[in-house]
């Protein structure tokens, strides 16, 4: 036990150093000789857990859809916006979040799995969205699936221009900006009032 219990500290040392470098240096950039020297761990314990470079990042993936779990709100569109803006909150802080943002929005060597950060973002706002759609917050004909694009590719310009601006500093505020746009063309009129686009402050 406590040996399984040392694997999973030393696994979860190495994709907390490779996040930090992925996200410093790009993937083509990083190097593993970077990722062990961060981490103080041997080569051997290093090729035990991830067999290549490229295996840490599909990792860092796939930990990008543990950000996705949406909020439980009685109202499934404040669901929608509180997900974004939390998703948001934690670019700013978590390493491993922001190391499967930039490996997916870069063009490098390293070739995405099959499930994208892009297809996981959007089949959590869809489902979200459907849930609103059947609860009669949507407006009638507007197509979710268009909302979902627009959604899941709006945040990615913003979170890219918040980051060249203010590292992200600013990123739930012009979250926050944008659901104010578009809320009108997707809310039902008595509905939009009851909406915040804001997290509240702790």
């Amino acid at each position: 036990m406590a040996q399984q219990e040392r694997g999973k500290r030393s696994r979860e040392s190495i994709l907390q150093a490779a996040a930090r470098v992925f996200d410093e240096r790009g993937y083509d950039a990083a190097s593993t000789n970077e990722i062990l020297a961060r981490t103080g761990l041997t080569r051997g314990s290093l090729y035990h857990h991830f067999p290549s470079k490229e295996a840490i990042a599909v990792a860092l993936v796939q930990a990008h859809a543990e950000a996705l779990q949406p909020p439980e709100r009685p109202v499934k569109l404040q669901s929608v916006i509180d997900l974004t803006l939390e998703f948001a909150q934690r670019l700013q802080h978590d390493p491993v979040l922001r190391a499967s943002v930039r490996l997916t929005t870069e063009q490098t060597s390293f070739s995405c799995p099959p499930q994208t950060t892009y297809e996981q973002s959007m089949a959590a706002v869809l489902a979200l969205l459907q849930e609103a759609e059947k609860q009669g917050e949507v407006l009638p004909g507007v197509d979710v699936h268009e909302v979902t694009s627009t959604v899941v590719g709006s945040f990615t310009g913003l979170q890219i221009m918040s980051h060249a601006f203010t590292n992200r500093e600013d990123l739930p505020e012009r979250i926050g900006v944008f659901w104010k746009f578009l809320l009108p063309g997707v809310a039902t009129p008595g509905l939009i009032g009851r909406l915040r686009t804001m997290l509240p402050v702790n």
